[in-house]
């Protein structure tokens, strides 16, 4: 169960198409659009993107108040290099306009790379065979290959394009996507030569130098192959003509100023790497590659093949979107669209960084590393804010600038702060790495915590934090959210454990740390004391934890008389028309029981499950995960396994309607934990690993490694829990609450 395939060509299905066939490599992404386009009035988002690479645009406020941003990143659409048009005898070649059979069009998840096969009915009834292959390579991260091979008893075109005159998508009904019209690239110089084509451009306003080359090989078995160049203000256009038979392979290669000091050298060398290699030794890279990401992070499981390919298809797409060093993280819709703009939120902490913890700790310390390199724009921005220690990392961002135009959904979310606290911590109680946290998470969480200090306040004993928007987003700037409070709690606590645990392993450059920052020791008497008398609101009544002081005195939200045509809500009433009822965008307590379930009790968290859950609309993509997960935990096996279903549908079926503006990462990282933090009931806690396993019906087992400091774990989930120790030193693992000391292998009975 390798290939994802879908042979579907309605209008609709090729712009959702163009999003789940995208390839990338966590720096490059190109969008699954056919080379020879779709013809008609069939719209189409030919999407080029790099991972970081941002414009910035300025942000018009009617009324303009302190703090407001006043410029935002937006990712920039590159230029067009997947463009290849094909004509039979000089009639263009288009199945959505023109006859054809044998369609098929499959992502081959196990090769890493698409291919889309069909022939084609030309008007005087000749028949032509057509294959379209690519491929983004893991190998060379600059590198978008493609091969044609057509064959066909007549005259044979093909024009492949450079094409410079690229917009970034738009749409004025949709806030999650850009409403303004965008040209975010310059053109500084296009010149094609025998075979390298090279244009050189630069962003708009943020000023980074970009290249791109595209070289040709042609092979024909039937007839020779003559090409010559076409140029225009547009770009430039390569044509081969042959007849009878021909295979093209076009290597297109991006190169970027945040990483590269001078871009049209690196394309020059990357081309001259390629002069040795052919699309098919690109391929067994490609396998190579996801050989070893395969064996150390799939998910099996037996029973359910739709199941199994789904969860594969997810895991590849978040393996192909993350970012891979500092300058890049994951961004909503990864490499694969336009949505949300680029921009990269706390989907990242709580959803996606996860699944990398698990088995690939490269890339999960990479994507902490970002923050961490972006903390000096945190610090100007809490200033900013009026604070006068502690760091706001921003909502929304590609630069490290806070991008969110809409504060009371946006920079109020200060529990952005605790996520990425909580991410730090989570890679700590994996890894043991001290050395990391010295030079990086130590500064995070002292600066972080510093900012809880400043913005809250003591109060009857309690410490309390007012006016924040928790991560539902139909309740906006309240007082004493539970998630972030909770968050901060968590943040507070491990910050005083790391410092003293930083004391212990290297107290001269602990106490360098200190002094730059300016922390004290009573800094962290404080920051313990908030800690332990953070207040967590409970309502002692309905015996639930409260959502936030005033949540509950609200009118519930009239469901019954709602039409399900004005969901999702936010596209069809006005913010303050939510904010007046108890209506959940997503989950919010229930997600800091998931997170932190120590901070409350079981019953606790059921009650407060099925009170949140009658109320909670599902609009957000990040929801039904997280309801699954707890379900899991509560005992709620259906529903814990629908929720699972929602999620893995979501973009393979375009349940929520917007695929086409990208693949939704969170969800999709989302499943990933719905298997392991819900039917296998993971948690990793300073006690160590915690396992409540249960398995659906509808499978035979689900099997998982985890790799956990220094030791890799098989974890096996059939009639019985089977670990195994595939490499490693012995510990001990609680299950359902027992402690089993694991050497090599354990069989213990599972309830079912």
């Amino acid at each position: 169960m390798w290939q994802y395939q879908n042979d579907a060509l309605s209008a609709d299905a090729l712009l959702v198409g163009e999003s789940l066939f995208t390839l990338a490599n966590g720096y490059l992404g190109v969008r699954g659009c056919f080379e020879e386009g779709y013809g008609g009035d069939v719209q189409t988002i030919r999407g080029t993107y790099i991972n970081g690479v941002y414009d910035i645009v300025p942000v018009t406020h009617p009324e303009r108040l302190w703090g407001f941003v006043e410029k935002q990143d937006k990712q920039p659409n590159l230029v067009d290099l997947q463009s290849i048009l094909v004509e039979l005898d000089g009639e263009p070649v288009n199945i959505h306009v023109g006859e054809y059979t044998d369609y098929k069009r499959i992502l081959d998840m196990e090769k890493g790379f698409s291919h889309r096969t069909f022939k084609y009915v030309t008007k005087y009834g000749k028949i032509a065979s057509l294959t379209f292959k690519r491929l983004v390579s893991f190998e060379y991260r600059e590198v978008f290959a493609q091969s044609v091979h057509i064959e066909y008893e007549g005259a044979i075109k093909v024009s492949s394009l450079m094409n410079t005159h690229v917009r970034n998508f738009t749409d004025h009904f949709d806030p999650r996507v850009s409403s303004e019209e965008m040209t975010l690239i310059e053109m500084d110089e296009i010149v094609g030569s025998e075979n390298r084509h090279f244009a050189k451009f630069h962003t708009t306003h943020s000023g980074i130098d970009l290249a791109c080359l595209s070289m040709h090989r042609t092979f024909s078995n039937a007839s020779e192959v003559s090409r010559h160049q076409s140029h225009s203000s547009g770009g430039i256009t390569e044509i081969f003509t042959a007849s009878g038979q021909l295979e093209l392979e076009k290597f297109n290669i991006f190169s970027d100023s945040l990483r590269e000091a001078d871009v049209e050298k690196h394309v020059n060398t990357i081309a001259d790497a390629l002069e040795g290699e052919c699309f098919m030794s690109l391929l067994d890279h490609q396998h190579n590659h996801l050989q070893d990401f395969w064996n150390a992070s799939d998910i099996k499981i037996e029973g359910n093949e739709k199941d199994q390919l789904s969860i594969r298809f997810n895991l590849y797409q978040l393996f192909q979107s993350v970012g891979r060093d500092q300058h890049s993280n994951i961004s909503a819709k990864g490499l694969s669209g336009e949505g949300y703009e680029g921009h990269y939120f706390w989907d990242t902490e709580i959803y996606v960084l996860p699944t990398f913890q698990l088995n690939q700790k490269d890339i999960a310390k990479q994507l902490l590393l970002y923050r961490h390199k972006h903390i000096e724009s945190a610090r100007l921005r809490a200033r900013e804010l009026g604070h006068g220690r502690g760091v706001k990392f921003p909502w929304r961002t590609i630069s490290g600038i806070e991008c969110s135009a809409y504060f009371p959904a946006g920079t109020a979310q200060y529990h952005i702060n605790g996520d990425i606290a909580h991410a730090f911590i989570q890679y700590y109680l994996y890894t043991e790495d001290k050395q990391f946290m010295l030079e990086y998470g130590g500064e995070v969480l002292l600066e972080t915590a510093l900012l809880w200090i400043d913005m809250g306040h003591f109060d009857e004993g309690k410490f309390k934090i007012d006016a924040v928007t928790g991560p539902d987003e139909y309740t906006a700037v309240v007082d004493n959210n539970y998630y972030t409070n909770a968050l901060a709690k968590h943040s507070l606590e491990w910050t005083v454990k790391v410092c003293n645990m930083l004391l212990a392993y290297n107290q001269a450059e602990t106490e360098k740390l200190f002094e730059r920052l300016g922390v004290t020791q009573e800094d962290l008497q404080v920051m313990q004391r908030a800690g332990d008398q953070m207040y967590l609101p409970h309502d002692a009544e309905l015996g639930i934890d409260m959502q936030d002081d005033r949540f509950l005195r609200k009118k519930i939200w009239d469901f019954d008389n709602t039409p399900q045509s004005h969901y999702p809500l936010l596209l069809h009433y006005h913010p303050l028309t939510l904010y007046r009822y108890q209506v959940l965008k997503q989950p919010d307590t229930v997600l800091a029981h998931f997170l932190l379930e120590d901070y409350t009790d079981y019953e606790t968290m059921r009650r407060s499950y099925n009170y949140y859950e009658a109320i909670t609309t599902h609009d957000s993509s990040l929801s039904p995960c997280v309801y699954g997960i707890m379900a899991s935990r509560l005992g709620y096996k259906e529903k814990a396994y629908a929720y699972f279903g929602d999620s893995l549908k979501l973009d393979l079926e375009n349940t929520h309607g917007n695929t086409k503006d990208g693949l939704h990462m969170a969800n999709m990282a989302g499943t990933a934990l719905s298997l392991i933090y819900g039917f296998a009931g993971l948690r990793v806690t300073e006690q160590g690993l915690k396992l409540r396993p249960w398995l659906p019906e509808a499978w035979k087992s689900l099997s998982f490694t985890i790799n956990y400091r220094s030791r890799v774990i098989l974890v096996t989930v059939s009639d019985t829990l089977q670990l195994e120790m595939i490499e490693g030193a012995p510990l001990t693992i609680e299950v359902e609450g027992e402690g089993h000391y694991l050497e090599t292998k354990v069989f213990l009975p599972l309830k079912r």
